[in-house]
C-alpha cells in the first residue's frame, strides 16, 4: 500500500510491517509490548506507523474477537466527585486496576442509581463484569440489576449471597478491639460516631440498629457494641472529616452527657471528631479519647496520630480484580477475609480522673 493510499483509508499493522520491512508479527508484539524487540527494530516499526497514520490496534476489533467490551464497572453510591475523596477508595481502586490490566480490561466508574438518567448506567454500560462496593446502602438492587444481565459480579464489603464472591474485612473482630483497648483504659461512657446505616441517611442518632441496611455499618457497630453495649451511636452521612466534625459537636453539646472516648467508624470521621472536640475546649486524649478505622494519612492531623485500625485498602483491590480475572477466564473464584492490625496512636489515654 503506498502513503496515498494509507490517506484514504485506515491503514493496518501489515501495512506497517511492509513499510518498516518486518513481519507482521514482529509489527503487531511492538504495539503489544508482550514480546520484548530490539531498540532499533521497535523504533523503525513506531516511524513507519507514524508515516502511515497508524495508531495502534483497533480496540474494537480485539472485543469482537473476544467477545468482550474490556470494561469492568465499579459501583459507588455517592456522586463519583466525592467518592475519592476518600482515601482508603483510592487505594482499593489502585489495587483493583492493578489486577485487571493484564487482561486488557479498564474500569468503568459508575453509580448504583444514575438520577439523570442519561450516560453509561449499571443496566446500560456494556460490561464484562462488575464490582459492587458493599458500602451502598442500594447493594441489593445492584445486584439483582447485575444477575439479570448474567455478568460476573464480585462485591467488595458485603453479603451478597453464597454465589457471588465477597472480598471482606474482619470488622467486628477489629472494631471490637479498638473498644476492648478503651475499656482496658477505664474508659466507660463511650460514643459511636456510625457510617451510613442506609441509601439517603442524612445523619442523626440510631435508635434501632436493626434498621442498618450497610454490611460494614453493621459490623463494626455490632463489634462496639459487644464491649460497650449501651454505646450512644450517631451515625454520619458519609466518610467525610466534616461528617466526623457535624457529629462531634452533637456528641459534645451536652457537657452533662459528654462521653470519655469516641469510637469513629473511619479515620476521617475521627479527624473531624477530634476538630469539634478541640471546639468544645476539651483535650485528646487527656479529656476524651478518639479511635478511627482505615490507618490512612489525614492531611493536617498532626501533631495527632490516630489509634485505628489498619486494614490493607489496596490488597481488596487487587483481590477483587483477581476474582474478576478468574471468573472471565470460566474458573472458580473464592472469597476472601482480610484481617485489620491495631495501631496505637496518641489518641487514646486512660479515662480523666474525676469520671
Amino acid at each position: 500500500m503506498s502513503r496515498q493510499d494509507a490517506g484514504t483509508r485506515r491503514a493496518t499493522i501489515s501495512d506497517v510491517a511492509r513499510e518498516a520491512g518486518v513481519s507482521p508479527s514482529t509489527a503487531s508484539v511492538v504495539f503489544s509490548g508482550k514480546t520484548p524487540v530490539s531498540e532499533a527494530t521497535r523504533r523503525r516499526v513506531l516511524d513507519a506507523a507514524g508515516a502511515l497514520g497508524y495508531t495502534g490496534p483497533d480496540p474494537r476489533a480485539a472485543s469482537l474477537r473476544r467477545g468482550r467490551s474490556g470494561i469492568v464497572g465499579v459501583v459507588f453510591e455517592e456522586h463519583l466527585r466525592t467518592a475519592f475523596l476518600d482515601p482508603v477508595k483510592t487505594l482499593m481502586m489502585d489495587g483493583l486496576a492493578d489486577a485487571v490490566t493484564p487482561i486488557g480490561a479498564g474500569l468503568l466508574l459508575l453509580r448504583d442509581h444514575e438520577p439523570t438518567g442519561v450516560g453509561p448506567s449499571l443496566t446500560t454500560a456494556p460490561l464484562d463484569a462488575a464490582v459492587l462496593i458493599g458500602c451502598s446502602g442500594l447493594l441489593r438492587e445492584s445486584l439483582e440489576t447485575v444477575k439479570a444481565r448474567g455478568i460476573p459480579v464480585v462485591v467488595i464489603e458485603g453479603d451478597a449471597g453464597d454465589d457471588v464472591p465477597r472480598i471482606g474485612l474482619d470488622n467486628r473482630e477489629a472494631q471490637r478491639q479498638a473498644a476492648s483497648h478503651l475499656r482496658t483504659l477505664g474508659h466507660r461512657e463511650v460514643a459511636v460516631i456510625a457510617l451510613p446505616v442506609r441509601a439517603g441517611w442524612e445523619r442523626g442518632w440510631i435508635h434501632d440498629d436493626t434498621a442498618i441496611s450497610v454490611d460494614v455499618t453493621r459490623g463494626r457497630l455490632a463489634g462496639a457494641l459487644d464491649v460497650f453495649p449501651d454505646a450512644r451511636t450517631y451515625a454520619a452521612a458519609g466518610s467525610f472529616i466534616d461528617e466526623g466534625h457535624a457529629a462531634g459537636r452533637e456528641i459534645f453539646a451536652d457537657p452533662d452527657r459528654r462521653p470519655t472516648a469516641v469510637i469513629a467508624q473511619s479515620d476521617l470521621l475521627a479527624a473531624g471528631v477530634i476538630r469539634a472536640a478541640e471546639e468544645a475546649g476539651l483535650r485528646v486524649p487527656e479529656d476524651v479519647s478518639v479511635t478511627g478505622f482505615d490507618g490512612i494519612v489525614v492531611d493536617g492531623l498532626a501533631p495527632y496520630e490516630l489509634t485505628t485500625l489498619v486494614q490493607p485498602a489496596a490488597d481488596k483491590g487487587r483481590a477483587a480484580g483477581a476474582a474478576v480475572a478468574a471468573m472471565l477466564e470460566g474458573e472458580p473464584a473464592a472469597s476472601i477475609r482480610f484481617t485489620c492490625i491495631f495501631r496505637e496512636g496518641n489518641t487514646t489515654g486512660p479515662v480523666p480522673a474525676e469520671r
